[in-house]
């Protein structure tokens, strides 16, 4: 029998959230109905809310999840109800032409749930990233349930659905920092964060954070960096290079999604260096480069999609790795909130006030 829930809806573009009654469908073939537990206020959900994305309005936010499965359909082997979950947005279809390369991680076919989530109205509901998790229950795809140890913390687990997961591939998975590699990361939000952790899991020798606020620049040496830039006064590329010998890094990660803050990047990193693209840029943003250094330089240019990750196999040994001491995801959250408090987060995640306000379903308005 289909279910109302709370839910938190962008309803058009730049419109402030609201809370709404939402109809949960019984899950069919494939699906999965997942109680959450908690939810990560992303800026990914900021560029829903603002069109960003795409104008499918109306919007389900939220997207970076744990919950819990409460009931599943028909031919469904991955979970069960009772399962402790982080919600996933690759649920890889294992037949496109990428998984049948061998390449899942990229699969260019991912599942989602194939019935609608509405308002009581009937009005079907896009949720974010096919997951839509501000709400007190969510309709997914199977697939994009990710079981791990249920003694893992909610609001630690579910970063990993996204934005940790993000910053933490793009380092290793994408950009293949290993011992004694030099980084940047240029950007020191959740996903810069993450990826600096990231380079200091994989033995990085300098980690080097670029931010414009102190702040943020401390957050970062928190979480791994071994120096820091504040380039509202000084020069990230020329100081980078100092910090290097000369060089530049070995991998630069851009984690903002800016076309000059690209460019300082890619001056930063050493010949044949790399740089990594994991923050969103805008639709109407354009990037210009000399054409010759992008030969003479050599290297590689890459764009990380969501880390590069696979679920089954990233997700749990993260959380191994959180549980051991060596992943500090609690420092990732900043603040707990209710369902009621995601326009607040949105703003403070603007001002860079937090690096993850995260809501807990049963958190005290």
């Amino acid at each position: 029998m289909p279910q109302t829930v709370k839910g938190v809806i962008a309803m058009e573009q730049d419109a402030p959230v609201t809370i709404e009654n939402i109809i949960i469908p019984d899950p069919g073939p494939g699906e999965a109905v997942v109680a959450i537990q908690a939810c990560g206020v992303c800026h990914t959900d900021l560029h829903y809310r603002e069109g960003g994305i795409n104008d499918e309005f109306p919007f389900l936010l939220g997207h970076e999840a744990s919950g819990v499965v409460e009931a599943v359909g028909e031919g469904v082997t991955e979970v069960e109800p009772g399962d402790f979950v982080i919600l996933n947005w690759r649920a890889v279809c294992g037949t496109c032409r990428s998984c049948r390369k061998g390449k899942p991680q990229i699969c260019f076919d991912t599942h989602n749930a194939t019935q609608k989530m509405t308002l009581e109205d009937g009005t079907e509901l896009s949720p974010a990233l096919g997951i839509g998790a501000f709400a007190e229950k969510s309709l997914v795809a199977a697939g994009q349930c990710t079981k791990v140890d249920s003694e893992t913390r909610p609001a630690a687990a579910g970063l990993l659905g996204c934005g940790v997961m993000a910053g933490i591939g793009a380092a290793i998975n994408t950009g293949g920092v290993s011992r004694g590699d030099s980084v940047a990361v240029f950007g020191c939000g959740g996903v810069g964060d993450a990826a600096i952790a990231g380079s200091k899991l994989a033995g990085a020798s300098i980690i080097i954070a670029v931010d414009i606020d102190d702040q943020k620049l401390e957050w970062a040496t928190g979480f791994g960096a071994t120096h820091t830039i504040n380039s509202t006064t000084e020069d990230p590329v020329e100081k980078i290079r100092e910090l290097t010998g000369g060089h530049g890094v070995d991998v630069a990660i851009e984690a903002i999604g800016l076309p000059e803050v690209y460019a300082q990047c890619f001056e930063a990193r050493d010949l044949a260096g790399t740089v990594v693209l994991v923050g969103v840029p805008r639709p109407d943003m354009e990037l210009t480069l000399p054409f010759l250094d992008v030969f003479g330089r050599g290297g590689a240019l890459k764009s990380s999609w969501y880390g590069d990750c696979l679920p089954s196999r990233d997700f749990p040994m993260l959380i191994d790795l959180y549980q051991q001491g060596r992943l500090d995801l609690d420092a990732f959250v900043s603040e707990i909130i209710a369902l009621d408090g995601v326009e607040e987060a949105l703003h403070k995640m603007e001002r860079g006030e937090v690096l993850r306000s995260v809501v807990e379903i049963d958190a005290t308005p």
